[in-house]
């Protein structure tokens, strides 16, 4: 059969678990709508979480109330395509929308097309494609990075805009992993930024990010920015995305609970901040993400035999940032409930390569101000404390279950970096010796490196950072990852690659 869906899977408009399920409803207002004929699809398309079940979300945003449409099909004409009916795009969600297609065929190039209709006529079409995962052997490469739109380095026309997606897209992934900090909500960005040596960085501005962001308009204006960027919205219309979040989509440094006292906001309450923050993350990304407030961030993607992400969410659970060192903990950054998963989903998992995607490296110490933490540890090098109590439990857990293959790939750091844990150098030693891999920023300011407490064992294998702290896109520092497993060996190749497509680090696991 030439079309990429099992037919008997293929039920339009029908609920979760069949054919098409509709995503997203909610409350709020988008700016005024363009004054056309018929509707405009305002920033392109993006696929996401495409996974072994043979699932894809599609996603894409109208200029008004309108509904949603798609066709699917294994050819760029689109021949035999296929057609589903996606939900209204309503105010609601900021006439935003999602639609899962269930039942793609494995190993396809599936190629896609979305457009918005009202009684107006329909709006031009946006396409995409997508690939599915083989259920037999077959080489997987996926690229990952954070770290987007940061510190104040924003869209410039005269650099090229987000000129790193370009370098990603000619990598050919077969999906990108967004390791968190996708924007900055908390990070306005400026009419421009002058360098030391006279340069000066000219930033594309809009209303939303010319302030912190504390409504959910204001929330949803970081995602349209980001999207205003072509190198992006190309890159996202070809590569399915895997999201996850960090603190900057709500604010630097974030817990749940947490009281500010920074002048520029009037909404005082984090929590408050993370609920229009959520919202906006379900409406904006193409995942299965509610905008009710229902699912989790925390979840498993497999793609064919040879890889499982396992994304996790180290915000939304933790405990208060303080000094750390607590000899016994109720909670740290995964908190008991996700932790419980994470240990079970990696047990349960038959993929050769387990790729742990966290939102923070496990041995950078990253401090919130003296005393206290943001990141796992504290550096004491010792036993076990604190937030690192989690982190012990989850790696000996590993370690007696006998799971092989456990690779990290993080972020947040700003720079790139590759680190062995061992527990022939650690103060811990319950536990298998792993690699962690960071890369970022993407577009943002460069810092680090940070100092790795020892209590795990790490050795740095590689690093960059910056020669000098908070320096911009014009003078490079800005990384992106890459892992791909070869179907014949099974052997994990990592590289870190900085902006323009320069490979900076290479290394080859063996697969146990």
């Amino acid at each position: 059969m030439e079309f990429a869906l099992r037919r008997r899977n293929l039920i339009r408009g029908a609920a979760i678990g069949t054919g098409a399920v509709l995503i997203g409803s909610g409350a709020a207002s988008a700016g005024p709508a363009l004054h056309t004929e018929r509707p405009v699809l305002t920033h392109g398309v993006q696929a996401g979480d495409v996974d072994s079940s043979g699932a894809a979300v599609l996603w894409t945003r109208a200029d008004r109330p309108s509904r949603m449409w798609a066709q699917v099909a294994t050819r760029p004409d689109f021949r035999h395509a296929r057609t589903f009916r996606g939900p209204q795009l309503t105010a609601a969600t900021d006439f935003t929308g999602k639609l899962r297609i269930n039942g793609l065929c494995a190993g396809q190039t599936v190629h896609y097309r979305v457009w918005a209709e009202d009684e107006r006529g329909r709006s031009l079409s946006a396409t995409g494609s997508l690939r599915t995962p083989r259920t037999g052997d077959q080489d997987v490469r996926f690229v990952w990075s954070a770290d987007l739109a940061g510190q104040g380095w924003g869209i410039n026309p005269e650099f090229g805009g987000f000129r790193i997606f370009g370098d990603m897209l000619a990598r050919d992934p077969d999906f990108f992993l967004c390791s968190g900090d996708f924007y900055y909500a908390d990070n306005p960005i400026p009419e421009s930024i002058t360098l030391a040596d006279g340069r000066v960085w000219r930033n594309v501005v809009t209303a939303e990010k010319s302030k912190v962001a504390e409504t959910l308009d204001e929330f949803r204006g970081q995602y349209k920015y980001n999207l205003a960027d072509t190198n992006l919205r190309e890159f996202l219309s070809k590569v399915p995305l895997i999201n996850q979040w960090d603190d900057h989509e709500v604010i630097n440094n974030w817990y749940p609970g947490k009281v500010l006292t920074d002048d520029r906001y009037t909404e005082k309450n984090v929590d408050a901040l993370a609920a229009n923050a959520w919202k906006a993350l379900a409406e904006y990304t193409p995942s299965a993400l509610t905008s009710d407030g229902q699912g989790r961030v925390y979840r498993k993607i497999s793609y064919g035999p040879h890889v499982d992400v396992f994304v996790t969410d180290m915000r939304s659970f933790r405990n208060k940032n303080d000094e750390d060192n607590q000899p016994d903990l109720a909670s740290g950054v995964f908190g008991r409930a996700q932790l419980d998963w994470l240990k079970a989903a990696l047990t349960a998992s038959t993929a050769t390569w387990k790729v742990l995607s966290l939102g923070m490296p496990i041995g950078g110490i990253v401090s919130d101000g003296k005393p206290n933490q943001d990141g796992v540890p504290q550096g004491d090098p010792g036993q076990p404390l604190g937030r690192e109590l989690e982190v012990a439990e989850l790696l000996t857990h590993v370690h007696r279950a006998g799971i092989q293959n456990l690779v990290v790939a993080t972020a947040d750091v700003h720079y790139t970096s590759a680190q062995h844990y061992d527990p022939s150098r650690a103060a811990y030693q319950e536990f298998t010796p792993f690699w962690e891999f960071i890369a970022g920023p993407m577009n943002a300011g460069s810092y680090g490196p940070v100092k790795f407490d020892p209590t795990f064992g790490p050795e740095v294998r590689f690093h960059k950072p910056p020669k000098t702290a908070g320096t911009g896109p014009m003078d490079g520092g800005q990384f992106f990852g890459e892992m791909s497993v070869d179907a014949e060996t099974l052997a994990l190749t990592v590289r870190l690659i900085e902006i323009g497509g320069t490979e900076l680090f290479q290394v080859e696991i063996p697969a146990s």
